[in-house]
């Protein structure tokens, strides 16, 4: 079993920035690789961005691609999240989702273990 807690989430501006904290615990955490997810209510869980059990390789959704940022520290459990240049469009609510393997996948039916989310509100 994997417990996953995101926190980090918030009201922001258009233009600003967030960072995204998920921190895991009752497995060793180099064992597993990690992705964030958001959904909007009525839309389907949408892949943002994964990384690789020692975060050798990562992996963006693309309307998200190069202005949100993966990394992980192995040594502190957690995954974060960098939201730069962030748009209304990007309100959601954001999941971290961890899966026993090596990289991380893009569908959510990959992800066995998911936190309870964390809100972030972009306003025009």
């Amino acid at each position: 079993q994997v417990q996953l807690e995101e926190s980090g989430g918030g009201l922001v501006q258009t233009g600003g920035s967030l960072r995204l904290s998920c921190v895991a615990s009752g497995r060793t955490f180099s064992s597993i690789a990690l992705g964030w997810f958001r959904q909007v209510p009525g839309k389907d869980r949408e892949f943002v961005a994964g990384i690789s059990r020692y975060g050798g390789t990562t992996s963006y959704g693309d309307s998200v691609k190069g202005r949100l940022s993966i990394s992980r520290d192995n040594a502190k459990n957690t995954v974060y999240l960098q939201m730069n240049s962030l748009k209304p469009e990007d309100t959601a609510t954001y999941y971290c989702a961890a899966r026993v393997g090596i990289e991380p996948l893009v569908v959510p039916g990959a992800y066995a273990y998911w936190g309870q989310g964390t809100q972030v509100t972009v306003s025009s």
